[in-house]
């Protein structure tokens, strides 16, 4: 079966048995993974290339997607993650006076299918219900039983050691040196230490703490990345060593792992947080922030009660862990992306904290966060 402009015809498959039928745009083939959702109305590109979607089939409840093209400005990493995209509508002719080329010709070049014409809320209310779960993409006609039997093919492996950089590099600056440990970076965070003059060393995630500390930094950052934060026990090691030897500021997985480091424990969401308009409340000074977020994994509030951390952000939606910091050493984290790109800027004020939690180290000026306002 044929559809207009002799496009194939796709269906996504969930293991629920739940099977989609629209239309393939993009790429060809059978392509397994995780089916999530994301609420942003754009972003899409910023979407794609965040590493932290490595091996997720991504799903956007906004209706039109693709309408303002593809541009070199708006990528997070140097190629997209994400296995598989699900939208409503794509924008067949796009529009924007940074484009350089259009969606669908930007899934084909790095061979990531895409299906549209589905219902995206039904398959939003059946993530909600049941969960992430596996499924495939594809515009194959093999039977969808044999396709079901083959869901082991979506399971996300090593997914830390997919996505960072296998080199260290330097982004000089006349500012505190970072050491900023890649577990799958946004550039976003680093354009936002550059921003404020920061000499940036960006390192493996497989960096052990003695290579972290030989650049002699004045403080350390965690990035984002994908996956279950205890599939990298090689990076909870790490920062054990680091602890109260530099300042230590996590975002996202790097939020998590912070949190295993001293104790705590995390835990699978359901379906998780993926969009732009998370409201988290600010225990420390009771100021909500509208943020961007993407994780399926979170921090369990109630093992921190045998931890030295202190929970500082919950998120409003529902209550969720959604900052840290510890009660005696240089160290905070948060769950969400002070970069935010795409989403608001409500929260880059982070980095800002960062930069001083830095000075006062240096300056022996340090006061820990010893309380919040609940």
């Amino acid at each position: 079966m044929k559809h207009h402009l002799d496009r194939p015809t796709a269906r996504l498959i969930l293991e629920s048995g739940l099977v989609f039928e629209g239309v393939g745009f993009g790429a060809t083939g059978e392509r397994f993974g995780e089916v999530v959702f994301n609420t942003g109305m754009t972003g899409y590109q910023e979407i794609l290339t965040d590493p932290s979607y490595y091996g997720q089939i991504v799903t956007m409840t906004y209706p039109l997607i693709g309408n303002y093209g593809i541009n070199v400005d708006d990528v997070e990493s140097h190629h997209p993650h994400v296995r598989g995209f699900v939208v409503r509508e794509f924008c067949e002719t796009p529009s924007h006076f940074k484009q350089t080329e259009s969606l669908e010709a930007y899934l084909k070049e790095h061979q990531i299918i895409g299906i549209s014409g589905i219902d995206t809320r039904q398959l939003t209310k059946a993530i909600r219900s049941q969960g992430a779960m596996r499924a495939v993409i594809t515009t194959s006609e093999t039977e969808t039983s044999l396709l079901l039997e083959r869901m082991h093919e979506g399971a996300i492996v090593d997914a830390v050691k997919s996505v960072t950089t296998q080199t260290v590099y330097r982004s000089p600056g006349a500012g505190f040196r970072v050491v900023l440990v890649d577990y799958g970076m946004k550039s976003g965070i680093l354009r936002g230490l550059l921003h404020r003059g920061c000499d940036v060393i960006v390192v493996p995630a497989t960096s052990t703490a003695k290579e972290i500390l030989s650049w002699h930094p004045h403080g350390v950052m965690l990035s984002n990345g994908p996956g279950n934060p205890e599939d990298v026990p090689f990076a909870v090691e790490a920062l054990k060593e680091l602890l109260g030897k530099v300042p230590i500021f996590g975002i996202c997985l790097g939020h998590q792992l912070l949190a295993l480091a001293c104790g705590a424990r995390t835990k699978k969401m359901k379906f998780g947080h993926r969009g732009s308009n998370q409201p988290v409340k600010n225990l420390r000074t009771g100021r909500v922030d509208i943020t961007a977020q993407n994780h399926g994994y979170m921090v369990d509030a109630d093992s921190l009660a045998a931890t030295d951390l202190l929970l500082t952000h919950v998120n409003l939606n529902d209550g969720t862990v959604e900052g840290l910091a510890h009660k005696a050493l240089p160290a905070f984290s948060v769950q969400y992306h002070p970069e935010a790109r795409p989403g608001p800027t409500d929260a880059n004020g982070l980095f800002d904290e960062f930069v001083e939690m830095m000075k006062s180290v240096q300056e022996g000026s340090f006061v820990p966060c010893q309380s919040v306002q609940i």
